[in-house]
């Protein structure tokens, strides 16, 4: 029995030192990887025939912008601001306007939902076609630009370890605000 309690003491050491690295290291890990996933999906995007999605991107950008951008400039115009995010987001310059951009980008990228959910949905039982569920992924990336625009101003996160043990039978904790240290409220 002792044994047992000695090795899983050394595990919850172990977690404790993974948890204080995720802190230190997470929201640059999110915000390099967001970088990489946008530069290379735009990129891929300059090139005509390479993007699966395509034509559906060109008819809903031509859709959104009334017709001021069609055909290829409407698919340069996504390139270009997917390639604008992605070099904000892993210079780490230039990042609220990247995350503002993201804002907007994702706005498009989410609207065929509602634009053309027939052809997105048209699966037995209405299930989602592989391009509705390429667009339905996007919800993770706009959680994690919601998670890197949350460093703006220079909240972070802060390690505050607790055993294992401890935290086993307890619920994830949200997120507390020590409002005697805000401003405006």
């Amino acid at each position: 029995m002792e044994r047992t309690l000695n090795l899983f003491d050394r595990f919850d050491k172990l977690d404790t030192k993974i948890n204080k690295w995720l802190v230190a290291n997470s929201i640059n890990i999110l915000r390099f990887s967001m970088g990489i996933i946008f530069l290379g999906f735009g990129v891929l995007k300059f090139f005509s025939g390479i993007s699966p999605i395509e034509v559906l991107a060109t008819r809903t950008t031509s859709v959104l912008t009334l017709g001021f951008f069609t055909g290829h400039k409407a698919m340069l115009f996504v390139a270009t601001l997917e390639t604008i995010i992605g070099l904000c987001f892993l210079t780490g310059m230039f990042l609220r306007v990247g995350v503002w951009l993201l804002a907007v980008q994702m706005i498009g990228a989410m609207s065929p939902l509602f634009l053309y959910p027939a052809e997105l949905f048209s699966g037995p039982m209405h299930a989602p076609t592989l391009a509705a569920q390429y667009i339905i992924k996007d919800i993770i990336l706009i959680a994690a630009g919601m998670v890197i625009a949350s460093t703006w101003t220079g909240a972070r996160i802060i390690a505050k370890p607790q055993s294992l043990r401890s935290t086993l039978t307890r619920r994830v904790p949200g997120i507390y605000q020590d409002v005697t240290t805000v401003p405006y409220a």
